[in-house]
């Protein structure tokens, strides 16, 4: 990291440099410009001698104190702001581009650079009022700025940041048809509105934004999760069968995360042998642990013990996984304890004690982008800030 700091003021070094050089230049004559590059001054030779001794600090306060600001060395000062913010200095950041916003004469795109790069200092401190107000002034004069883009994504990021979902569904509107990646995270936002809702009794409109998000992104397997929620809230068990079975379509990974709310569907439903018939269709598009021992259970408690043993082994045969095979043994422990062993098979014991801590401590969630992973589901994860990106976990130390 130490390394990276000092490359990164090198580069800026030799920026200053040649805006050191250029600024000589002009005063004396741009027609000399072609008789060879002019030297830059005492100060920069100064600031590079610190940089060779590992000082980067006063290498760069000798830099900035070096190169006055104007037209033509504005866009290095610039980049000293981004230096120090990019090393944790965001305050210092500040103070450089505040600085520059207070020299008149600034060009209209220049004075909006600036303002962006102030807004992207207050966010790397924690300071979003400050952000969003820089940013709501730029948008709205500089609505065909090269800069207009950036502002706007930015400021998205500090309206989810501070959860103001609908704030941010405003602002992503007109970018949600020219940019298709704004659909997934437009969805969620709306989700998070529905929970809003939810717990303001609002079940109508939470059941209006979970429709409209789903209209966003037919995938959103967490809108198709709350709808037959509400669903079964309302004693409609049936259709929140049809859309929970809707969720293999919309992402076969989530299987696992829709079958506690499918089994409570079907039993409200009076129809477990319409659930067993919808494992085995599962079981045939995808294997997983959770749909094994859901339907070992099943045919434990309808046929008993030996027979849910001989089912799941062929079914672990087929798709071998940990999880499957501490519940296997599990059964097998029960089956000697019906038939009157006491205490169990101490190779049993073992292999359970085995089995138990190889998955202690085992994440059951993953982020598909990052590789963040948590025991619980999270639909944002915590570490890139991606949505609907972290999924169970699958293979044979998950499902």
């Amino acid at each position: 990291m130490h390394d990276l700091a000092l490359l990164g003021v090198l580069l800026a070094a030799i920026a200053i440099g040649f805006g050191l050089g250029y600024r000589r230049a002009s005063l004396r004559h741009r027609r000399q410009e072609a008789r060879g590059a002019p030297e830059p001054s005492r100060e920069y030779f100064v600031g590079l001698n610190y940089l060779l001794n590992e000082q980067p600090d006063e290498a760069i306060n000798t830099f900035i104190h070096a190169l006055d600001v104007n037209s033509d060395t504005i866009g290095t000062h610039i980049a000293l702001g981004k230096l120090f913010r990019a090393r944790g200095e965001a305050d210092k950041a500040v103070s450089i581009h505040q600085n520059l916003l207070a020299r008149p004469a600034l060009s209209t795109s220049t004075n909006q650079h600036i303002q962006l790069e102030l807004a992207r200092d207050f966010m790397a401190l924690g300071v979003h009022d400050r952000a969003q107000r820089l940013l709501h002034e730029l948008l709205a004069h500089a609505v065909n700025s090269p800069y207009h883009s950036d502002a706007k994504r930015l400021l998205i990021d500090i309206l989810e940041r501070e959860k103001e979902w609908q704030s941010a569904l405003d602002i992503a509107q007109p970018l949600i048809k020219q940019q298709p990646g704004m659909r997934r995270p437009a969805a969620h936002w709306l989700c998070e509105l529905a929970l809003e809702e939810i717990q303001q009794s609002s079940r109508a409109l939470a059941r209006k934004h979970l429709k409209k998000a789903l209209q966003l992104d037919e995938h959103c397997v967490r809108a198709t999760l709350l709808l037959a929620e509400l669903d079964m809230e309302n004693g409609h068990y049936r259709r929140a069968i049809d859309g929970l079975e809707r969720i293999p379509r919309q992402d076969i990974a989530h299987t696992p995360t829709m079958l506690p709310a499918l089994q409570r569907a079907y039993e409200r439903n009076n129809d477990i042998q319409g659930f067993e018939t919808q494992l085995y269709q599962l079981l045939g598009q995808a294997p997983y642990t959770s749909v094994i021992i859901t339907l070992g259970e099943l045919v434990h408690h309808r046929d008993g013990v030996d027979n849910a043993i001989e089912r799941t082994g062929e079914w672990l045969r087929e798709a071998p996984s940990l999880g499957g095979l501490d519940y296997l043994v599990d059964l097998y422990m029960e089956s000697q304890r019906l038939s009157g062993k006491t205490p169990p098979d101490s190779r049993l014991l073992l292999l359970k004690h085995h089995t138990g801590a190889l998955m202690k401590g085992r994440p059951r969630h993953q982020c598909r982008r990052c590789g963040f992973t948590s025991d619980s589901l999270v639909w944002q994860c915590p570490s890139c800030r991606r949505w609907g990106t972290i999924k169970p976990i699958t293979g044979i130390e998950g499902e």
